[in-house]
């Protein structure tokens, strides 16, 4: 990554949005100086992903945050159109407004074990670098060595510094609001009343 010269693009479902997201990106702003800003980039409700909220919502909740972060911002990119585009279209309409800049892509160890394989994921790894968060037990380096291609693009694939960890599983979130239970200290308080009030994740 160049010096003051780049770009975070963070894509996700973001079904909801939770601390440990907000967080992550945070601390890519504090760890990596030459990171200017991140911008979440939600996937169309079309995107293949079990029990996805509608756009709307979705974007609504993370907009309250970036909006408070001079660092954050958010793109309806991939709303634009009756279908979710392919990661490496997201970043090429993205680098348009951006000419001067370069972008990555933050990404989780889990995508990062299928990426190859993604419609348009060996133009991804060719064309941009990728920041990965390792999560679990997941080992980076075991991950690229069981795969020709992200061997191929070692280069441009890139581990999280230490110490910055995920842990959030929205799927866990969804399933606790399904059976009533209390989710208030997992996500910032605006997201947590704005699923309370719109009903969201009760079915």
């Amino acid at each position: 990554m160049n010096k003051k010269n780049t770009i975070v693009i963070y894509g996700g479902s973001f079904n909801p949005p939770l601390n440990s997201h907000f967080s992550i990106a945070q601390q890519v702003i504090n760890e990596y100086e030459e990171v200017e800003k991140i911008i979440f980039v939600p996937v169309n409700k079309t995107y293949p992903k079990e029990d996805l909220e509608e756009n709307k919502y979705r974007y609504d909740m993370v907009k309250m945050i970036t909006d408070k972060n001079k660092n954050f911002e958010i793109s309806d990119i991939d709303f634009k159109q009756d279908y979710s585009m392919n990661t490496v279209d997201v970043l090429d309409e993205i680098q348009k407004e951006y000419k001067d800049k370069q972008l990555c892509f933050l990404t989780g160890s889990d995508n990062l074990k299928y990426i190859s394989k993604w419609d348009g994921g060996k133009e991804l790894l060719k064309k941009y670098k990728i920041l990965v968060i390792e999560r679990d037990k997941d080992n980076i380096n075991e991950i690229i060595d069981n795969d020709e291609v992200l061997q191929f693009y070692k280069a441009n694939i890139m581990k999280l510094k230490e110490g910055i960890k995920s842990n959030y599983n929205s799927t866990y979130v969804r399933n606790q609001i399904k059976n009533k239970k209390n989710v208030r200290y997992l996500m910032p308080d605006e997201i947590y009343k704005y699923i309370k009030n719109n009903n969201l994740y009760k079915e």
